[in-house]
């Protein structure tokens, strides 16, 4: 057996979209996110030490953009009660609840960036969840 040649330096997930404009003004201007590299027709964006968001223009991309979209990004914060209010304030698309899931040991709440991606909010309500 082969031993691994290194860890990994960063992590990128991709999400393609029809307009990138919009997308990468979402991401930059409501989640806050900086960008990190600028490929033209992708835009990575960093979310925290290591973690990054990957947009790209659909009609150079991998992938395409499809209208399901069975995928999630998920952000934890260290107060989601302040994240709600800050999402309520920029009016982003279906906005749930706060809601608690004490199996999960988190209180989260969801939205919708431009194109559908679900984007989930959530605080751990006890320790190592």
């Amino acid at each position: 057996m082969t031993d691994r040649p290194g860890a990994p330096e960063l992590a990128i997930t991709f999400f393609y979209y029809h307009d990138l404009d919009a997308a990468f003004a979402f991401y930059t201007d409501v989640m806050g996110f900086p960008l990190a590299i600028d490929q033209g027709w992708s835009k990575i964006l960093r979310m925290a030490d290591g973690a990054h968001v990957g947009l790209v223009d659909q009609s150079h991309g991998m992938n395409k953009a499809t209208p399901d979209k069975p995928v999630q990004l998920c952000i934890r914060v260290a107060d989601v009660d302040a994240w709600f209010v800050y999402a309520q304030s920029r009016n982003v698309a279906n906005l749930s609840k706060l809601f608690q899931n004490d199996g999960l040991g988190i209180r989260a709440f969801v939205f919708h960036d431009p194109e559908g991606y679900q984007i989930e909010v959530q605080s751990a309500t006890r320790p190592g969840t």
